[in-house]
């Protein structure tokens, strides 16, 4: 359990500081929108309620990390397979020196990849592979960056902040 606000990666959830119920609740100001005809949230008080303790407390956040590392994953199957919003593929110069119309092939069987096991994937995170294609061992590789491609993502779970980068290289050039 941690007092630091993770509020904002997926995944986070509040709990009670004395009790580490999640039933906590925050006192909050909305106002009726009658253009929309729904309420819009104004303020969030500093207050929480836990509703397991009665009374007033300090939220604490925990991280389902099993959650993240699934969501991850599925993200990481998604942009293998071409289905992503953010992100770009790298191609090594041995990759690039196979040819044209070897690429579309490469990119195939690394879509399909599912070999994966604790000792090719110790973070469960579907983030690596290796494969024979046309002949040749292949490594790829997935890698997490902020959406303007400088630092690492802040939340790699969070499509929304994150651009994937994808590098195939020949095993040779890792």
């Amino acid at each position: 359990m941690t007092t630091q606000d993770l509020s904002g990666l997926v995944g986070a959830y509040p709990v009670c500081s004395a009790c580490q119920a999640t039933a906590v609740l925050r006192d909050a100001w909305a106002i009726w929108n009658r253009m929309t005809g729904k309420w819009e949230l104004q303020a969030i008080f500093d207050e929480a309620h836990c509703e397991a303790c009665g009374g007033e407390t300090h939220m604490a956040w925990e991280i389902d990390e099993d959650f993240r590392k699934k969501r991850i994953c599925r993200l990481n199957d998604a942009f293998r397979r071409g289905d992503v919003l953010h992100g770009t593929v790298v191609l090594t110069e041995g990759i690039q020196a196979l040819g044209d119309d070897t690429f579309p092939r490469i990119m195939t069987t690394i879509a399909a990849f599912d070999s994966f096991s604790e000792d090719n994937d110790p973070r469960g995170e579907h983030d690596f592979g290796a494969l024979e294609c046309e002949g040749e061992r292949i490594f790829w590789k997935i890698d997490y960056f902020d959406r303007e491609l400088k630092y690492h993502s802040p939340d790699e779970a969070n499509p929304d902040v994150t651009c994937r980068v994808l590098t195939v290289m020949l095993a040779c050039e890792y």
